[in-house]
Formats: C-alpha cells, structure tokens, sequence
C-alpha cells in the first residue's frame, strides 16, 4: 500500500495524504499586498490537484517584509478580508486545506519581481525601500546596506507575526508555516554569517535562534490552543567553512521549535549567502530531513527537486521524511497526485465532476472528495 497516499495528522489538522503543494511566490499582488485574480485560479488549481495540504507563497507580516513590492501581505485588516472571500471561494470546490506561510524577507527585501532581472531596488527608486537585518551586511555586494534593528523594533516584529497569526486565522487558513527559511529575515539571524550582533540576538547559538523562537510562541499565544503552526527551515548555508549555519545547528534548532509547540519542520537550505556551494541534483536535501527526523517526534517535511511519484515513495518507505512537499513540479503538472496515484497504485479523491476522466484500465484510481 502506497504510503504517500496515507493520512498524515499535522497537530489536530488530519490530512488525506502526503502531498504538500510547498510555498511558491507568485509575485502578483497589488501594490498595496492584497490578492488579485491570478491568485485566485492558481489557488483553485491547487484545490482540484488532490493533494493533502497547500501551503500559499510567502505572505509578509509588514510592508517592509515583502521579497518585491508585487507579494501578499497579511499586516492589514483589508488584506485579511481579500484573503477570506477568496479562500472562502476555494473551499467550495474541494475539502483540501490551505496554509499560509508568513514571513519577513529582512535584507532580501526590496526586489523587483524576478522575470524582469533587475534586482534590488534601492530606497530611494519607486517601489524600494529601506531594508532591515539582524546586521548592516548586505546580501548582495551592490545592495545598499540593511539597516542593523534595535531591540525595540525587533520585538515590532514579532508582534507583527503574532497579529499575521490572528489575521491567518480569521481568513480561513488551516496552519500556518513559520519561515525560517532561504535567507529571509529569521534565516538571517540563525546564521553567524548574517547575524554579527553583540546583544541578546546574536553571538550564541541561543541568541542568535532566540527571534525565531519568540516568533513562533508568539504566534502560538495569538492563535486558538489546538491550531497548528509548522516551521520551514534552511538545514544549511551550504557554506560549511566559512563557518555558516550547518545541520548540527538544524538539529537543535528542531529540538527547540518542537518544545515551542510546532507542529512540523518543513526542511529546505540554503538562500542565504551568495557564494553557497549547493550540490543540486535529486533528493538532495532529504539527507537533511532524515537527520532532523532522527531527532524529534513531529513529522518531517522533505523537498527540493522530488519530482516522480516512485522517487517521493521511496522517501516514505525509506523513513527519510514524513511527507513530501513539491514546488516546480506540481507547478509544471497540476494534477501531479493523479498521475501519482496512477504509477503507485494508489487512489486519490478529486472532484466528481472529474470521475469520468478516470482511465478504463484504472476503475478504483479516483474516488471523489467527501
């Protein structure tokens, strides 16, 4: 029996099986962060793939958090409102949940959206602004420099992660992702590359970890006892002798995020330096999962460059990863669990105004959703 097709329980939320469709920007909100129509179908499309859980893109918790001027936002009431009609509009076409992932992209901010190649915009351009970090080192060597945050601002923020939690709650959403992940602004506290503060944030490994641990029970104290709340994280810098975050960090980082109530570590790498050595090729980031999962009891999440059901399969009967999260292939193909479920044997539940697109050779592949 396929085990990618099993139930998988993220806290209280029950999913049918263990495709998590990942956080993908789509970098085409309004200006003013509130979803536009492209949001929409695509989030339809998600809904009619047959997959366990979507996660949305990267949804910023203040203007300054936005990757681009062109990424949703979760900091206003009307924002909140665009998102709960929309989602409202999703769920009447199938029962999968939707999570939203709240972030805070720190000194990556500021961009312009990716297909136009030109970077960061600088404050003083239309559409910039001024970016913030745990230190005034700047990503890239041509970006203007982070502003360094005080104390006082951090501590805005994490209020604004805890407001975004509530917000989340009151759209609609299922969970919410935490991410700590691919150089945003949490990653870039964890590192010792990003982070060379001398306070409360930064030194120690427990100072430096201490942001996105406060984020984290503050979202918790923001949202209903039993909501569930996962974490992404960047399991390495991939820059191992210079010294950055590596995955005995990870690890802790794990231990620590499970003790805070989180419901999943979600394990991606790499995004925060620009001289990162990533050896890509398949599955290569589920060898960091499976270590992490050796050393907490909630469930792992593996992606990064899964793209055929028997490889996603393998991962599960393995014991390498609790699910399997895809990005650029459901992206390509999205009915990616239908053909799955086709190749493993398995069957999935889609909408019935599908049934019959079902294969005659295959009569039990499709069963319709509840």
């Amino acid at each position: 029996m396929s085990l990618l097709f099993q139930p998988i329980q993220f806290g209280q939320l029950k999913l049918n099986n263990k495709i998590i469709i990942a956080p993908m920007c789509q970098y085409s909100a309004t200006e003013q962060g509130e979803v536009t129509y492209w949001h929409e179908q695509q989030w339809a499309n998600y809904a009619l793939s047959g997959s366990g859980l979507c996660i949305i893109e990267a949804t910023a918790i203040q203007p300054e958090g936005r990757i681009s001027y062109a990424d949703v936002g979760l900091w206003n009431d009307r924002q909140r409102d665009k998102i709960q009609v929309l989602l409202q509009k999703v769920k009447t076409l199938s029962p999968m949940p939707f999570a939203v992932q709240l972030a805070h992209a720190g000194r990556k901010a500021s961009t312009d959206k990716p297909w136009l190649g030109k970077g960061q915009i600088a404050p003083e351009q239309d559409l910039g602004w001024q970016t913030v970090s745990a230190s005034n080192i700047a990503f890239n060597v041509d970006d203007v420099a982070p502003h360094t945050l005080t104390v006082d601002e951090i501590q805005q923020i994490i209020a604004d992660f805890a407001a975004a939690a509530k917000r989340a709650v009151e759209a609609g959403f299922d969970l919410i992702e935490v991410h700590a992940a691919h150089g945003y602004l949490l990653h870039q506290f964890m590192s010792p590359l990003s982070n060379h503060r001398t306070d409360q944030y930064g030194g120690s490994f427990e100072n430096r970890i201490r942001l996105t641990l406060e984020a984290t029970r503050a979202m918790k104290a923001a949202v209903p006892a039993d909501y569930p709340i996962g974490v992404r994280i960047s399991a390495t810098d991939w820059m191992d002798e210079e010294g950055g975050w590596n995955v005995s960090s990870s690890i802790d980082l794990a231990k620590a995020l499970e003790q805070c109530g989180a419901v999943y570590i979600h394990v991606s790498s790499g995004g925060l330096h620009v001289q990162q050595n990533i050896q890509i090729g398949a599955n290569y980031q589920v060898p960091f999962a499976t270590e992490i999962k050796k050393h907490v009891n909630i469930p792992v999440i593996a992606v990064g460059l899964i793209t055929e059901p028997q490889q996603a399969e393998n991962i599960l009967q393995n014991k390498q990863a609790d699910a399997i999260a895809l990005a650029r292939a459901i992206l390509y193909d999205p009915r990616w669990p239908w053909h799955a479920a086709a190749v493993l044997n398995a069957q999935v539940a889609i909408a019935p105004q599908y049934l019959r697109c079902q294969p005659h050779a295959l009569k039990s592949l499709f069963t319709p959703f509840e």
